[in-house]
């Protein structure tokens, strides 16, 4: 029992030496830092082509996460489920499926279409318009998942890996910076030549440490040009995504456009009803007034408006309902109509005779 109280004893000292000495070097970089930017301390100068490595890094690292941003923010616009696929992203598990925004129109429409009933025009014309939407929703969703595979996830995995590296590793060049100019001002203030020769070995360790940080993070800075080549290639991939996906919709846009023609409202105006037959008279002319009124008759409906050419013949509006039914010696293309008090004769085609 003593043993392991004396071990852990012992632990604990060695962690409170080495916090202590970890606290006294941030310590001493920070009292150099200051001392550096109130100029009453020399600092180590990188030379001008690891500098501009750095500037580019820097550059890289501020345009890459824009970019991503913004291309994030064009996929999906909607900033709430942003947030909520960057939620279930960390938490690493797998988002419920969403209809995109066309998609649930689409829904919607084909619903409207079946209740108004997809054998009248309008009600087909929706029931179409929403299979269309539908089909660019998943369409959408296909852009998405090719420019967050091949574009985006370059983008992060880039910021993820490579940069969290590089910005490490210029924290420790920078310590190791401060730790060699802080062994310069010491072998400059040494007096004894004891101390001369101690700040003279400590400077050649720190000097070698320097070195070799800045041969390691200048590795790394000048693999930024690498990962610009990278990313040249992924955002060729999200162009060639946005044109199948531009061209998708274009084909789907135009072949709703022929299924549909054109809208019912320009086609009544363009519609021309068929011409009245020609009326002949075999009985060498007939008066309505004399013309019996059969037991049978049947009812017709309209199918397109026509103005009577004479008094003897009776208007129509097309979708009206009326009574008809023949007269010995009329022209079988013509029948006898009557709407309330009103009688006339009406051209045949322009009805749709009940059974």
């Amino acid at each position: 029992m003593d043993y392991f109280r004396s071990v852990n004893v012992n632990n604990m000292a060695d962690s409170m030496k080495k916090f202590g000495a970890q606290t006294a070097t941030f310590f001493s970089r920070a009292k150099q830092y200051t001392e550096e930017q109130l100029g009453t301390s020399e600092k180590t100068i990188f030379d001008a082509r690891f500098e501009s490595l750095v500037e580019k890094a820097d550059r890289t690292k501020y345009w890459t996460e824009r970019l991503l941003r913004q291309t994030e923010a064009l996929l999906q616009p909607n900033p709430g489920f942003r947030a909520e696929e960057f939620v279930y992203q960390k938490l690493d598990k797998p988002k419920p499926p969403r209809l995109t925004e066309s998609e649930a129109l689409g829904q919607s429409m084909i619903e409207a279409g079946n209740d108004f009933g997809p054998g009248t025009s309008y009600g087909t014309a929706l029931v179409k318009c929403g299979a269309t939407e539908k089909k660019l929703g998943q369409a959408e969703r296909d852009l998405k998942t090719k420019s967050m595979s091949n574009f985006l996830h370059q983008l992060k995995t880039f910021l993820e890996g490579d940069m969290k590296t590089i910005a490490k590793e210029k924290r420790t060049l920078l310590a190791k910076r401060l730790d060699l100019d802080a062994c310069k001002a010491k072998v400059k203030k040494a007096q004894s030549p004891e101390k001369i020769q101690q700040a003279e070995a400590d400077l050649r360790v720190c000097q070698g440490e320097f070195d070799r940080q800045y041969e390691v993070t200048k590795l790394l800075l000048d693999g930024i040009s690498t990962a610009h080549a990278n990313h040249h290639r992924a955002l060729m991939n999200f162009v060639e995504a946005q044109a199948q996906y531009y061209a998708q919709c274009h084909a789907y846009m135009t072949e709703l456009q022929k299924q549909l023609a054109s809208p019912p409202g320009d086609a009544a105006l363009s519609f021309v009803p068929p011409s009245a037959p020609s009326f002949s008279d075999t009985s060498g002319g007939l008066d309505l007034n004399t013309v019996p009124r059969p037991s049978l008759t049947q009812k017709a409906k309209v199918l397109y408006d026509y103005d009577a050419a004479d008094k003897n013949e009776l208007s129509l509006l097309a979708d009206e309902v009326i009574t008809v039914y023949s007269a010995p010696g009329l022209d079988p293309d013509w029948m006898i109509g009557e709407r309330g008090s009103q009688k006339g004769k009406v051209p045949l085609t322009y009805l749709e005779l009940f059974s």
